[in-house]
């Protein structure tokens, strides 16, 4: 029952915005479950569900695994929004973005934790991007390349 219960549940935030364990615990109910209070919170913990900001402006209970992948998403988006150029210096990588943008650019590669990468230093405008290998510079270059587009 638990199983089939979990289930449910991630059916239901995966399909809906569903913001409060009173709505969560309604939706079951409208699917023949019935559940107290204790029983969704219990679910929610170790279900591991965080709420999330939506697409509306709202708060909604979400998978963890879906928050990442949402948050990855939007760093991608933010990565090739915000960078002007890119070009390479031995083993490191100069990418110049928009102003006050190269924070989150340098903060959406650390979180890409390609293994090619050393590390990232980001200031106002400029991100160095410390490749392990002169070799594997065009292989980086590349792999930014495709997020661009």
């Amino acid at each position: 029952m638990k199983t089939m219960r979990h289930a449910m549940i991630l059916q239901l935030i995966d399909s809906m915005e569903i913001d409060t364990q009173e709505a969560l615990a309604e939706q079951l109910m409208r699917k023949g479950v019935r559940v107290t209070q204790a029983t969704i919170s219990r679910d929610i913990k170790e279900l591991r569900l965080i709420k999330v900001l939506s697409e509306h402006g709202t708060y909604k209970y979400a998978s963890a695994d879906r928050a990442e992948k949402t948050v990855s998403d939007r760093m991608m988006r933010l990565f090739s929004e915000s960078v002007v150029s890119m070009t390479e210096a031995e083993n490191l990588i100069v990418i110049k973005t928009l102003v006050a943008s190269a924070q989150v650019a340098a903060e959406a590669i650390d979180n890409m934790n390609w293994t090619e990468i050393a590390g990232t230093l980001a200031g106002e405008n400029t991100i160095f991007v410390a490749v392990r290998s002169k070799d594997l510079v065009p292989t980086v270059m590349n792999r930014f390349r495709a997020m661009m587009k």
